[in-house]
C-alpha cells in the first residue's frame, strides 16, 4: 500500500475524474478527435505538413466545441442565481477543459508525424486505437466510480468502446 502522502492526491484525482462533466468531456473529446482525424484523412493527404494542419484543425475544433458547450450551459443556467456575472461565466467556460484535454493524445500523434518523430502514413489508425482504448478506460472508470464490480465494469467499458467506435465510423461515413 502506498504511503499516505501519495494516497491523498490519487483520491483527489479519482474524485475529479468521476465528475460527470469530466467524464462527458473525456468521452466527447476522444470521439471528436477520432472523427476529426477520419474526416481530415479521408482526402488521402498524409504528408507531415497535412498532419500539422490536421493537428491545428483538431485543436481549433476542440476549443470551439468546448466553448460552445460552455456557452450552451451558460444559456441553460441563466435562471440559476449562482451563475451570474463575469466570474461565473468564465468559470463555466473553463469547466469544459476535459473536452480539450481528451484530444491531446491525438494531437500529440499528429504533431509527432508533422515533426518527423514517426511515419505519417497510417497514423490515423494509431489515433483510432488510442481513442478506442481511452473510451474503454472512461467507461471502465465511470463504472468503477459508480460502484460496479470489476467484471461488470469491464463489460461496460467494452460496450462503451464499441459504441464510440460506431459513432466514429458513422461520422466518417457521413463526412
Amino acid at each position: 500500500m502506498p504511503p499516505l502522502y501519495l494516497r491523498q492526491p490519487v483520491r483527489a484525482l479519482r474524485r475529479c475524474a468521476a465528475r460527470p462533466h469530466v467524464l462527458f468531456g473525456g468521452v466527447y473529446g476522444a470521439v471528436l478527435a477520432s472523427s476529426m482525424v477520419a474526416a481530415l484523412t479521408e482526402q488521402g493527404e498524409t504528408t507531415p505538413a497535412d498532419r500539422f494542419s490536421s493537428a491545428q484543425w483538431l485543436l481549433v475544433t476542440a476549443v470551439a466545441s468546448a466553448l460552445a458547450h460552455g456557452y450552451a450551459h451558460l444559456i441553460a443556467l441563466r435562471g440559476d442565481q449562482d451563475h451570474h456575472g463575469a466570474r461565473a461565466t468564465v468559470r463555466l467556460l473553463l469547466s469544459e477543459w476535459p473536452l480539450v484535454v481528451a484530444t491531446v493524445p491525438t494531437l500529440v500523434l499528429l504533431l509527432g508525424t508533422a515533426w518527423g518523430w514517426w511515419p505519417s502514413a497510417g497514423i490515423e489508425y494509431v489515433a483510432f486505437a488510442v481513442n478506442v482504448a481511452l473510451l474503454f478506460a472512461w467507461g471502465l472508470f465511470a463504472a468503477r466510480a459508480a460502484g460496479r464490480t470489476w467484471g461488470s465494469a469491464l463489460k461496460i467499458g467494452t460496450v462503451d468502446a464499441l459504441l464510440g467506435l460506431a459513432v466514429v465510423v458513422a461520422n466518417a461515413l457521413i463526412k
